[in-house]
């Protein structure tokens, strides 16, 4: 989902006409606000989900930007609570804010703020403008490099202080992330062991993995981001139940941290920071050049998701587990997965022709 940079910025432009109506503008920017707004939905795009069924709805508005889930692209047998839907919708959140960040757009954030519309996830509103932020800049060129690489890392350790960084990005977020220590990694290996187990023996959910895996468009997981074969790790990823064309190579992941994203409760608004801290982390260990592979089945299964929190003794609910790692320098990066166009993603039809 590329887009075009827009127009030139230009000082003095400090309103904007629409339908008879003064909207604010920035003296910074000679775009309207509702440009800035579509455009951050459009970045939004890019950001990570649960086999890439990119799950969301934007709608924009004069003054705000609103997030809906996409019930249609849910993964009913997958996921029956929402949990990877919300936790996807987050990233999406997250991407959003950076790019309005990036553009100097300033906004207040409501998650779930209607009680009565739980299609409605999240709402910006308040925007005004205080100056484009580098930072973030560095971060929405991120959102268009990141992707997803399956196979072994390299034997070269991540560094301890680029995992205090990416750990630093996700606690800003309101979540947690821990590292696992040696005999964690094992207990983990062994619960996700037994979650494919029993996933595999699901037939729904085994018809859900084939058509997400075989879908032609914009969505979905295409053989060539799926390995051949099955890497070679301690902690087994998924079986998606079909080879894909990427070639795998020799390695393992010995080298690899793996980490647990969690927090203190565990309804769909914390699903939803999850995601936003998700990505956080993710963008943040793009740019230091570390790898990261979410691991979202061994959560899936309840029986599992207790075992992990175990691990936490029993003091947060988990989200997701995250393989941390160097690159293979040997592997040329996977193809990026595709994306839904524009239109399908992105309701402009309040502002449309103004």
């Amino acid at each position: 989902m590329e887009r075009q940079p827009g127009p030139g910025r230009r000082p003095g432009a400090a309103r904007w006409a629409r339908d008879g109506k003064v909207v604010r503008m920035s003296q910074e920017t000679d775009r309207p606000l509702p440009t800035a707004l579509a455009e951050a939905a459009a970045t939004a795009g890019h950001a990570p989900s649960v086999h890439n069924t990119q799950p969301w709805r934007w709608r924009v508005l004069p003054d705000a930007l609103e997030l809906r889930v996409a019930r249609d692209r849910q993964l009913a047998a997958t996921d029956p609570e929402g949990r990877l839907l919300a936790i996807s919708c987050g990233t999406a959140l997250h991407h959003a804010r950076v790019a309005l960040t990036a553009e100097g757009w300033r906004a207040a954030v409501a998650r779930m703020p209607d009680a009565g519309d739980p299609e409605l996830v999240a709402r910006l509103t308040s925007l005004t403008h205080v100056g484009a932020d580098p930072e973030a800049m560095r971060l929405v060129q991120c959102m268009q490099v990141r992707h997803t690489d399956r196979r072994p890392v390299s034997d070269e350790p991540v560094p301890t202080d680029a995992l205090s960084e990416i750990t630093k990005a996700v606690t800003a977020e309101g979540v947690q992330l821990q590292l696992l220590d040696r005999d964690q990694v094992l207990e983990l290996a062994a619960a996700a062991s037994h979650a494919a187990a029993i996933e595999s023996e699901d037939p729904q959910l085994r018809e859900e993995l084939t058509y997400w895996t075989s879908r032609a468009g914009g969505a979905g997981l295409p053989p060539d981001v799926l390995p051949e074969s099955a890497p070679e790790t301690t902690v087994p990823g998924r079986d998606f139940g079909r080879p894909g064309t990427l070639p795998v190579g020799p390695g393992h992941d010995r080298a690899a941290d793996y980490a647990l994203l969690y927090g203190d409760e565990d309804e769909p608004v914390d699903w939803l920071r999850a995601g936003e801290a998700l990505s956080a982390g993710w963008l943040t260990a793009t740019r230091l050049g570390v790898s990261v592979v979410p691991l979202s089945g061994v959560v899936e299964v309840p029986g599992t998701r207790q075992a992990l929190r175990g691990l936490l003794a029993g003091m947060g609910h988990p989200y997701l587990v995250l393989r941390l790692g160097i690159a293979d320098p040997a592997h040329a990066g996977p193809p990026r997965t595709p994306r839904l166009a524009v239109e399908q993603v992105v309701d402009t039809s309040a502002v449309r022709g103004s």
